[in-house]
């Protein structure tokens, strides 16, 4: 069977074809084409004709031209359109007419650095000149970094390896530095949130750097489609950038299709395993040997479907091998044999998180999955775009969980796409961010006095380091004074520390097998957690905190291990303030702290609950910006309904009102988190998916009687899931009411009796009346609206 007898089946399937809400159908485009631009080189030319190229698309003429004319620019096109061509061709075109120029490469992550240098080798082998490029990066040996440094032409890194490994060493770099020309900047919506807010003074460096060496160079930028990408590229790099986005490209045909697992609990709103249906969906191609590509929201859910799958698909030896996870924390050699695997079809199937979202070249895949709406629409055309690059057809299934986002997408499917992607944002002024690298920016050159460094007033910032002993002020310059080497201990993806490893002891030879992140491990990596690598399963026998090691034994259980986490949140100062309607909403800063206390054994396929196990780990804690709703006793005592039933709504609200908070700001649901407890700090809410209680603090054990209720301010918290913040908290306070009619209408639309996890959560969760209750304080609080 075919994709499109597959597709006809499901049409005529009593399971299947219910939960089908949308097929869309996007037709063939045929390529706009251009001839080469007149000034570029003969060999380039010939060296396109070599790989069977003989005009170019539209908008690659128009980048090169651009580039040509001395402008930055920022190129919007979809995946395999051809942006590469857009700055290759510009930086060996200049490389050919002066020998002596010079470009960095700036890709997101290292393996698709690794992946571009191939391609951009391939086209120089058919120049003839010797043109060197290198790739720079943290497995880069030792005795190969001068050599790059001296005879590199064109430098392939990473925006990490530029914040430690190049900027602070830049006198090492001199020549290049002084015959800079270019920097291309790929993928760079990625650059949002704590990440863009990093590179933007990684940016400032780098600049700050080249006007020392008397250059200039010219930025080249690629992105995916998001709302905003010449605003954020021209945030990224603080000048005007000249945008392209009328792509030119061909396409094949590609269908998408919208499903909505079956309703098993219609009373509580609650459907069929997300999971499940996205093993049910991927396996006649599997079975077909079609190749696939299965998305999953997180490290767990790859691992858990990998598992499932390879027990159904691989029983006999001949099929090892044919089904793989891709994530990260695996070795790099590890990823790099499955992205080889999957471009020489060895590898049918492979189940990703994010990861191979991003361009890295896998081949030419037929189907993918999306188990779980990513965050945002820019997000899932980035993984649909993962298929169909060079087939005639291909399918994109997008699997809703039952969360609000999912099913508001796979009900309203205009909605999605008909709608702009998300915004890029970033704030790259964030106190936390911008002080690090002021820092970073003395130890490679000192500041002159006056010298512009962002927005913020440098000079007070200057002086503020000096009091803390990082610099000195002498002879109008500032200079960095401590030994610590500062790159080293700023994190560009987040404020945390440094990864954890992974360590297998099963054999005599200890062998490290995985990396995972400082966040992640707190919930992955405690003693007695299931760790799965590669479906393969590991008991955490030892966690050294201390020394960031794991020592991890392979099992055979039937089970894995799920971290319980609460979180509570203080105000430390508040910006603005109104109060209408029984509500008091501000927002402000405040410090969230998450404690890991437990995790549940949860049983394989079945999910049946098995135990519980308690961990002990430090607290994790960051200031950040918040918005708070606070709602008076005044507003709340009008309702016919308990303390706790109260409460109860308010968490139920708080559920929807943070689905309608990502829609409306155009933001990943990650990006923001929520909270309810007492807007004095007095208690706050443990929620799990088994429990919930009221507590006076992270470690009370005591619950908070209904009685004493009235003497606490009940307050709903949606902060910044970020340390510093992003700014979100501005525009929720700004637009309250609007937000609260949008989340009324969410909740008061919902087919659902009493609530369920598509509009104010799991009854489980937020109790029986929760959605009677939260329709009651919107009738309250609305009424006069």
């Amino acid at each position: 069977m075919s994709i499109e007898e597959i597709i006809e089946s499901w049409k005529h399937s009593k399971n299947i074809s219910p939960c089908i809400t949308e097929i869309r159908v996007f037709q063939r485009r045929e390529g706009q084409y251009q001839p080469f631009p007149n000034f570029l080189h003969p060999l380039l030319i010939g060296a396109l004709k070599g790989q069977g190229i003989e005009r170019l698309y539209s908008h690659q003429v128009e980048a090169i031209e651009c580039v040509e004319r001395g402008k930055d620019v920022v190129i919007v096109t979809p995946t395999a359109s051809g942006k590469t061509l857009c700055y290759n061709l510009p930086v060996l075109n200049q490389k050919l007419r002066d020998p002596t120029s010079k470009a960095f490469y700036l890709f997101p992550t290292k393996a698709l650095s690794q992946d571009q240098r191939v391609e951009l080798q391939s086209l120089i082998e058919r120049i003839h000149r010797p043109i060197r490029t290198f790739t720079y990066d943290g497995d880069t040996p030792q005795e190969a970094r001068q050599a790059i440094r001296t005879q590199g032409d064109i430098v392939i890194t990473n925006p990490d390896m530029l914040h430690t490994g190049i900027l602070p060493h830049h006198t090492k770099w001199l020549n290049f530095f002084q015959n800079l020309k270019f920097v291309v900047i790929d993928e760079i919506h990625t650059y949002r949130g704590v990440f863009g807010s990093h590179m933007t003074n990684v940016l400032r460096r780098l600049r700050r750097i080249c006007q020392f060496y008397g250059s200039s160079p010219q930025f080249i930028c690629c992105s995916a489609t998001i709302a905003n990408p010449k605003e954020l590229a021209e945030r990224l790099l603080e000048r005007e950038v000249h945008l392209i986005d009328r792509n030119g490209a061909p396409s094949s045909e590609k269908i998408f299709i919208f499903y909505n697992p079956p309703l098993v609990n219609k009373e509580l709103g609650i459907r069929g395993n997300h999971l499940h249906a996205a093993r049910k969906l991927i396996a006649p191609f599997i079975e077909r040997g079609i190749q696939c590509i299965l998305f999953a929201t997180s490290r767990l859910n790859v691992e858990i479907l990998t598992k499932y799958l390879k027990d159904r698909f691989e029983k006999r030896l001949e099929d090892k091998g044919k089904i793989r996870g891709y994530r990260g924390g695996y070795l790099p050699e590890v990823r790099r044999e499955i992205e080889q695997g999957l471009r020489e079809k060895r590898v049918k199937t492979v189940i990703s998180t994010n990861a191979l979202e991003l361009g890295i070249d896998i081949g030419d895949l037929d189907v993918c999955i999306i188990a779980g709406y990513p965050g945002s629409i820019a997000s899932t055309y980035q993984q649909a775009g993962r298929v169909g690059r060079r087939s005639e057809k291909s399918l994109a299934i997008l699997v809703a969980r039952s969360q609000p986002l999912d099913q508001f997408m796979v009900e309203n499917p205009d909605y999605f796409f008909g709608s702009s992607p998300e915004h890029g944002l970033i704030n790259p002024d964030n106190l936390l961010i911008l002080i690090s690298h002021i820092q970073c920016a003395a130890f490679e050159l000192p500041f002159r006095e006056g010298e512009r460094f962002g927005k913020e007033n440098l000079e007070e910032l200057l002086r503020y380091l000096e009091e803390k002993g990082a610099l000195h002020h002498v002879d109008q310059h500032w200079y960095f004074t401590q030994e610590a080497y500062p790159a080293e201990r700023v994190s560009l993806r987040s404020v945390s520390e440094e990864n954890f490893v992974v360590i297998d002891t099963t054999k005599k030879k200890e062998e490290v097998i995985a990396e995972v992140d400082f966040t992640s491990a707190h919930t992955t990596l405690y003693e007695g957690a299931v760790y799965i690598c590669e479906s393969e399963l590991y008991t955490v026998e030892r966690l050294d905190y201390k020394n960031r090691r794991a020592y991890v034994k392979k099992t055979e259980g039937d089970y894995y291990t799920d971290a319980i986490d609460y979180t509570d949140v203080s105000i430390l100062e508040g910006f603005e303030r109104r109060e209408d309607r029984g509500i008091q909403y501000e927002h402000g800063e405040v410090r969230v702290a998450t404690r890991i206390v437990g995790y549940k054994k949860v049983k394989f396929y079945t999910l049946e609950n098995l135990g519980y196990g308690k961990i002990e780990l430090p607290d994790l804690e960051f200031h950040t910006t918040s918005y708070w709703l606070t709602f008076k006793w005044s507003l709340l005592e009008r309702l016919p309904f308990s303390r706790l039933d109260l409460i109860d709504g308010i968490l139920g609200l708080g559920y929807a009102f943070h689905t309608m908070a990502a829609l409306h700001l155009m933001c990943d649901p990650h990006d923001i988190h929520r909270c309810v407890g007492d807007r004095r700090a007095k208690w706050f809410i443990r929620l799990s998916r088994d429990s919930k209680g009221i507590y006076s603090s992270l470690h009370s054990t005591e619950k908070i009687s209904e009685k004493t209720l009235g003497l606490f301010e009940p307050t709903l918290f949606i902060y910044d899931n970020y340390p510093g913040g992003m700014g979100f908290s501005q525009q929720l306070f700004d637009d309250t009411f609007e937000l609260l009619e949008k989340t009324s209408r969410l909740i008061s639309r919902c087919k659902c009796q009493s609530g369920c996890p598509s509009c104010v959560g799991p009854v489980k969760e937020v109790g029986e009346r929760s959605k009677e209750v939260a329709i009651s304080l919107f009738n309250e609080i609305l009424k006069s609206c």
